[in-house]
């Protein structure tokens, strides 16, 4: 055998150069760039360019130590804010730099406050609730917001099951108790506008994982158990303790259900009542859907194709109505708990093509698909649109908002690839209009205070459901949450490019609704911070931003501009420290461990753990992982 193929390997030598260069395909060189910064680190961007326009390259995805981020990720479009980092770089590492000081006082009680709301690991679940009328108006915020989109609970049995709970002397059933703590834990996000109870909800999410950690695998593949399964995965998105690792939780979600059959339509499974078929659809359903959030929120693969399931949708049934044998669905033109999940499901398939297109390895990422794409999901939103006008009786504000806000979200991401080749080549215009129109109108959806145009009545209070959504995006981690941030950032680069692109002597002209959101987004920066949130790097950036948009508005000598930036930074700074430290002090006391007191108030900061989820206040701390440094995944030094 050796001789043999050393004669094959011999008849291949003596072959003619130029004939095995015409036999063999051409290898395909990638282009990634290895970039380095004091503040960043080492990271690498993987360009290529386009498949109609050589001349014209897209940032494929990026890799930084154990991360690796593809075009959904809002990393994506901070490269485009180069010049700031070039511009104050010089200056932050200047000896006895007051900024990289602030940021590393601000970091460390940022991890002090953290510490204080985290519980000693492992957390054994209680039986230790908050009163009787909190829990029921936590209960209601989650089954009137979250509920009502993604369905988990049939809500007559979980409603009949929580009244038995409070019964005295009833004993309780383990995973009820589970389901109920992260049903709270969810509540919180919209109870309040401080997220007043993150502690407690926190600890339920802590004390879940614990139960979820005891090996009762084969007791627990049962449809409670993926109820509180999938709950956990929202909650712990939701109040970011993740650490941005949820898209790794959601691959156990899916193959969860996957064991257990859910990816089959019930008609497939003998034995199964109409009520259970319908539950498992239902599940299904939702679990497609937050697999698929995962995936845009990380930047990661969607790992899930519509040819590797079977099972319907959800039928348009009450949940009053499955309890009963032989259900007819409600037609498609009545509103039922189940019609904004049906409305979510039409639009999958897009939603899902789009996922593929940005972030997985195959995927060429040509223009014209991305126009394909864009225009088969308006025509899917525009049909469910005109199902939803036809209701007689409308959904919530809060549904509403929330079908409207995912969907804006997936159409931004198709064109942001283009974003940047769009102010060199007038051939990706169509996506520039695109980018800046949805991230304003994406940005305003988190921010709204007036009646959804989708009602027929208007008011002028402000409907609790949409104080609910604004909430929601204020208190909240993970993907409602930096998609307003990401817009804003957007816009801030359509405004900078608006001024340097200014040709005329007289004072520059700027859309105003552009300006106005770039301040608001600043000032939901700072709310974050006030109502908990340890991240000071988002409002930091925002606050750069601004400063730097009003000095090319004033026309500031281009020398100038450094020390406005670091001034800017510095107040920015100084305004964190004095909401961070009173935040800290009052939560010091000596039953909480404090993992930070050990650290050097004088060498250079870690400054960058925290960019990954932008505000996200994770409660995860992984000592072993390089930070993603706040350069990466905000402002990534040294990207073309």
């Amino acid at each position: 055998m050796l001789k043999s193929k050393i004669r094959q390997l011999e008849n291949q030598l003596a072959q003619p150069t130029k004939t095995r260069t015409e036999t063999c395909a051409p290898t395909p060189v990638s282009d990634i760039e290895t970039t380095h910064s004091h503040l960043a680190g080492t990271f690498h961007v993987h360009n290529a360019s386009l498949p109609s326009n050589q001349g014209q390259t897209v940032r494929r995805n990026f890799i930084h130590k154990r991360r690796f981020f593809g075009q959904s990720h809002w990393i994506s479009s901070m490269c485009l804010f180069r010049d700031i980092v070039e511009i104050i770089e010089p200056y932050l590492m200047a000896e006895g730099s007051k900024v990289l000081l602030g940021l590393q006082k601000c970091k460390h009680l940022g991890r002090k406050i953290k510490a204080q709301r985290t519980p000693e690991w492992p957390v054994p679940i209680t039986a230790d609730l908050p009163s009787k009328d909190i829990c029921d108006a936590l209960v209601d915020c989650y089954l009137r917001t979250f509920e009502k989109v993604y369905r988990v609970l049939h809500i007559p049995s979980f409603k009949k099951e929580y009244a038995t709970f409070w019964e005295s002397g009833t004993r309780h059933d383990p995973i009820f108790l589970v389901q109920l703590k992260l049903v709270l834990a969810i509540g919180c996000t919209t109870h309040d506008d401080e997220l007043s109870l993150r502690s407690s909800a926190v600890r339920f999410v802590y004390e879940t994982q614990t139960w979820l950690a005891q090996p009762e695998y084969k007791a627990r593949l049962g449809i409670p158990f993926l109820q509180a399964h999938i709950l956990f995965f929202l909650a712990r998105e939701l109040l970011g303790v993740d650490g941005g690792m949820n898209w790794i939780a959601a691959g156990t979600l899916i193959r969860t259900a996957v064991y257990m059959g859910l990816h089959r339509d019930p008609v497939q499974i003998p034995n199964l009542s109409g009520f259970a078929s319908e539950m498992r659809r239902r599940l299904w359903n939702t679990i497609l859907e937050l697999c698929l959030q995962s995936s845009m929120e990380s930047g990661g693969p969607a790992l899930i194709s519509v040819e590797e399931f079977d099972t319907e949708a959800p039928r348009n049934f009450d949940d009053d109505d499955i309890d009963a044998e032989h259900s007819i669905p409600h037609p498609e033109n009545q509103l039922t708990s189940s019609s904004i999940a049906i409305a979510f499901r039409k639009t999958f398939p897009m939603r899902l093509a789009i996922a593929k297109f940005l972030n997985d390895f195959g995927s060429q990422g040509s223009y014209e698909e991305a126009i394909r794409l864009d225009a088969r999901l308006r025509a899917s939103y525009k049909e469910i649109r005109r199902t939803i006008q036809g209701y007689s009786i409308q959904p919530s504000q809060f549904e509403v908002l929330m079908l409207d806000f995912v969907i804006r979200r997936y159409l931004l991401s198709i064109h942001i690839p283009f974003f940047g080749p769009s102010f060199l080549e007038t051939t990706y215009a169509f996506s520039r209009n695109v980018v800046i129109d949805t991230a304003v109108k994406l940005f305003n959806c988190s921010r709204i205070s007036l009646p959804s145009t989708a009602s027929s009545l208007s008011t002028q209070i402000t409907p609790p459901h949409q104080i609910d959504f604004r909430r929601l995006t204020t208190c909240s981690s993970g993907f409602f949450r930096t998609a307003p941030l990401h817009s804003s950032f957007l816009i801030a680069i359509e405004l900078k490019s608006q001024i340097l692109e200014e040709e005329g002597l007289g004072p520059v002209s700027i859309r105003p609704d552009l300006l106005s959101v770039i301040h608001d987004a600043k000032d939901l920066g700072l709310q974050c911070i006030k109502i908990g949130g340890t991240n000071i790097k988002g409002y930091l950036f925002m606050s750069l931003v601004c400063t730097q948009l009003d000095a090319l508005m004033q026309g500031v000598p281009k020398d100038d501009i450094p020390q406005l930036l670091i001034k800017a930074a510095e107040e920015a700074e100084d305004t964190c420290l004095s909401i961070l430290e009173p935040m800290a002090a009052k939560g010091q006391n000596g039953k909480i461990r404090d993992n930070t007191e050990a650290e050097s108030t004088t060498s250079l900061p870690d400054i960058g753990d925290d960019w990954d989820s932008m505000m996200t206040d994770a409660n995860f701390d992984f000592a072993d992982m390089e930070p993603v440094s706040w350069m990466l995944n905000s402002i990534p030094y040294g990207i073309p």
